[in-house]
Order: C-alpha cells, then structure tokens, then sequence
C-alpha cells in the first residue's frame, strides 16, 4: 500500500533530460483536456481526435480508426537507417470508467458518470509527449517507433482487436514496452520484473435453479439459497487446496442475489465471479474445478444449476530481456530512497497480455502517488488522481528506452 513507503519529498528530476522537462506543462495541458473529456470503450472518438490533430501537427503519419477508434503512430529515425532496422512498439491505453467523479478540481470531468479513474489520460499524454519528442529528435536514433493508442482496455478489452486489425506487422514489430500509472506506489518509483506482472482474469456467471416455497415448509423444497451458500464456501477450497501454494491464485464471489422476503425459499440463486492467477499453465484448470463443485453440490441438494464462464485476458508475462533493458533504464533516471520495486505483482488484469503474447516486451509501474497532495486514492475510486511530475518521468522512461533499445539492436 501507498502508506507503508515514504512520502516522494525529495523526487531528483535532474535526470530527465532540459527538453522533456519543458515539455511538461504541455503533458499535463494534455492530460487535463483528455481528463475533461472521458470516454468509455471504443467509444474514444473525442480522444482520438484529439491525438490525430497533435500528431497531425507535428507531422507524424499515423492511422486511425484502427478497431474503432485506434490510433497508430510511426516514427523513423534517421540515424544509419537500414531496411533491417528494428522496430519498437509503445502502448497506450486511453479509456475511461463508468465512474462518477468526486474531485472538486478545474479539470474535473464533464461527462456525468464517465471519469479517468486509472491514469489513462496520463498514459495518452505521456504517449503523445513520447511522439513528440521522437520526431523532433528522428536523428538521435536509428529504427522505427509504432506508437500505439488503444481503445477498451477496462473493457471488453482493444488490444486483440487491434492486433488483429495488423497494428504489429508492416513493419513487423520486434519487441514492445508499455507503462501504468501506479498509485500503489508513490512519486519516484518504478515497478519492473521479468515474468508474470500482472493476473489472468476469468469471469464466471452463475444461477442455481431450486424450487421455491414457504419458509415454514421447507421439505416441500428445494433451497437455492442454502445451495448457493454452499457453493461460495467450497469455491475457497480451489486455491487453498487443488493449487499449488507456491502459485497466487484467487478465487472471488463479487455478487450473491436470491429471494425477495422473509418467509419464502427462493426458487432461483445468481452469483458472479471473478479468478485471478499467474501461471498460465492453470488456463483452463479453473473452469473445468468451478463447473465440478457446481455441479456436484447442485445434485447433493437436488437443484440445477446454469453455469456461464469465460476468459477475459491472459496473464502479463514481460520477456526478461526487454525488462532488463527497462529496469537498467529505470535505473539511470530514478534516484530515491526506493527507486526500483522489483515485487510489484498485482492480481489485476491488463490485456497489455495480448500484445505480449505476439512479440517480447515488459510492461511497467510508474510510481504516481503523493500523499502529501492528497494524489493517494486507488485506481477506479471516485477520487483517483496521480501527481503529474510522474507524466515527463514517463516521457523520459519511453525516450531512453528507445535509445537504448537501438543501440543494443543496430546492425
């Protein structure tokens, strides 16, 4: 949590380059703007307008309308260009949540019950500062950069639509970086690790279909709430006991609705779910475990039972070379008395999974809490915020990994 570190009192921002530094009144220009302006899942036309006439501007050719409302941007260095030179992808996300706003600041959104509650406005604006200064530098590094503006990520999810849209092919991209604005961790930090970052998500809807009566009778029954019950309790034993403990899984019962009164069963019980694990070896393991306790519970009792479940997105496996490359990046800029986090694992989900699938890459935390601004609040809270500072050290983070990436990579 962000109250077991230390205050970022004293962030060093002397390593984030004179160029990108006064850039930073345009980042958090942009970032406000997009936070004004919320929109939901491949919904993001307002966005994609805004990112289209900034890279229009600067003359950075780009496609939009990729899977709706995507946005790729393609930038060429010019340094001993070659037709085998390498080709890094940066990702970022740029929807918003179904979320009132309860911030009482200026940029405050003005779309009633739509709020940037997880920093993608920041991660759209530290992606435009990036297309910037990429193409005011072209001559400082040699390949291409694909700057990638996806939709959807909170949900149904935009990443596997835009790769299948073609977003990593022409030119081929060979590896690719991403980063997350990170309340959990504060100012000056970054989180990076090779292997498994962040969950899998799977989803599962659940009814149980008993036969109803009056409670004062209820051997004229079949009790679906009592079925339920049982349900929840020995869906805990999954993780507990059919999964290895040296694997984090978590198994969660969200919603549990049934009955309407005091003195009747209810004929029908509905529960929801989600399951989270790193492991992709345990694809499939939980659905097939869920559906056996369901359905072996519902005949002990005689009930029925309806049982929907479905992958969202896979884990977020980084490929340990390119993470190595981000950490010793990391490394150069961040001076605090954290500085890197290596343990950073969340049980989150992110279909940043998608892109990983396809080519090698690391996905990233940047540390972006202040508590003594009052920028602590957690992502998707009706008060999230981030302090601003992180938007050029993001800016500076994607920059040098570009440079460093070419330089390895050269011919």
């Amino acid at each position: 949590m962000v109250s077991s570190f230390p205050n970022p009192t004293s962030v060093d921002l002397s390593r984030v380059r004179l160029a990108i530094r006064s850039l930073q009144p345009q980042l958090v220009e942009w970032r406000r703007k997009l936070h004004q302006k919320p929109e939901l899942g491949f919904q993001e036309r307002l966005t994609a307008e805004f990112i289209s006439s900034k890279l229009q501007a600067w003359e950075i050719d780009h496609q939009t309308g990729i899977a709706q409302t995507g946005i790729v941007a393609t930038i060429k260095g010019t340094k001993s260009p070659s037709p085998q030179s390498p080709v890094l992808a940066i990702r970022a996300d740029m929807d918003a949540l179904p979320i009132q706003e309860l911030n009482e600041v200026p940029y405050c959104s003005q779309h009633d019950g739509v709020m940037h509650a997880c920093g993608h406005d920041g991660h759209t604006a530290i992606a435009l500062g990036t297309a910037y200064y990429l193409q005011q530098h072209r001559q400082d590094f040699a390949g291409t950069v694909k700057i990638i503006f996806q939709p959807a990520e909170e949900s149904p999810g935009g990443a596997k639509p835009m790769i299948e849209a073609g977003v990593l092919k022409n030119p081929n991209v060979d590896a690719i970086i991403g980063l997350h604005l990170w309340n959990n961790l504060p100012l000056g930090t970054v989180g990076v690790r090779s292997g498994a970052l962040m969950a899998a998500v799977e989803l599962f809807d659940c009814k149980i279909l008993g036969k109803g009566g009056h409670g004062a009778i209820p051997q004229q029954t079949v009790d679906s709430v009592v079925v339920a019950a049982q349900i929840v309790n020995a869906l805990q034993s999954i993780v507990a006991r059919n999964v290895n403990p040296i694997d984090a899984a978590v198994v969660t019962v969200g919603a549990l609705h049934a009955g309407t009164t005091y003195n009747v069963i209810a004929d029908t019980a509905t529960m929801k779910g989600t399951v989270r694990y790193f492991n992709p070896a345990l694809q499939d393991f939980f659905h097939q475990r869920i559906e056996q306790i369901v359905a072996g519970t519902c005949q002990s009792y005689g009930a029925k039972y309806e049982l929907e479940y479905w992958s969202l997105y896979p884990p977020v496996i980084n490929d340990g070379k390119i993470a190595e490359l981000v950490r010793s990046v990391a490394e150069e800029i961040i001076e605090t008395p954290i500085g890197i986090v290596p343990e950073c694992q969340t049980m989150g989900g992110e279909d940043m999974s998608f892109f990983l699938q396809e080519v090698p890459g690391c996905y990233f935390f940047l540390g972006s809490a202040n508590p003594e601004k009052n920028l602590a609040y957690p992502h998707h809270h009706p008060r999230f915020d981030f302090d601003e500072t992180a938007l050029g050290v993001g800016v500076e983070l994607f920059v040098r990994c570009v440079e460093k990436f070419f330089s390895v990579n050269r011919d």
